[in-house]
């Protein structure tokens, strides 16, 4: 690796481990191996390298996803398949924790910084669009708009589910929970057309 990749890998592991307001300069170089004129000379600040560093965890986070394997789809109820595919799915706060824990860290930054926001509404539109098929086979969602509808549904499950973990993982709810209460609105909205 070059200064700029080395430069890159240490403002990461700075942001895991410090975070965005608490990491400076000397952190980065200590972290990176290089010296305190390779930041100025590949990022012109500090800040330009620790945004760059954000945008590359977001795509962490995003391969990780991409990278899942996923179990074969079978015939059967597609609530026990959700809740198979999403253990998998759900899988990658383990594999990816730090990954986890620096997107957090471009939650708080992105208002700061419109680069950081236009990379988490691009990785965001990538997942409302990629997530569903995850799915294919078991829910098949029949057009763009009710393909972007559950994209949605499912990186909102995503997304709260990787805060709910990180602040309170004894009660965050598991992928059987998720399909539990997916199976109480099936039953209600069965039941609410029996009786129509």
């Amino acid at each position: 690796m070059g200064h700029r990749e080395d430069l890159l890998e240490g403002a990461k592991r700075c942001l895991y481990e410090r975070g965005y307001a608490h990491t400076t300069t000397r952190d980065i170089v200590a972290a990176s191996g290089t010296n305190l004129a390779s930041i100025g000379y590949h990022f012109g600040s500090k800040e330009a390298l620790l945004t760059q560093a954000l945008i590359e965890i977001l795509s962490d986070w995003s391969d990780n996803i991409e990278g899942i394997e996923l179990p074969e789809q079978t015939a059967g109820d597609p609530i026990d398949q959700f809740q198979e595919i999403w253990e998998r799915v759900t899988g990658v706060f383990a594999v990816g924790a730090m990954e986890w824990n620096g997107s957090f860290e471009a939650f708080v930054q992105m208002k700061r910084s419109p680069e950081v926001l236009a990379s988490i509404a691009r990785k965001y539109e990538e997942g409302r669009l990629g997530l569903p098929k995850v799915f294919e086979g078991v829910v098949d969602a029949d057009g763009e708009r009710a393909n972007r509808a559950f994209g949605g549904l499912l990186l909102s499950l995503l997304i709260g589910q990787a805060v709910q973990r990180e602040v309170d993982p004894e009660h965050a709810p598991t992928a059987r929970d998720l399909a539990e209460a997916i199976r109480l609105f099936a039953t209600a909205a069965a039941n609410a057309k029996r009786d129509d």
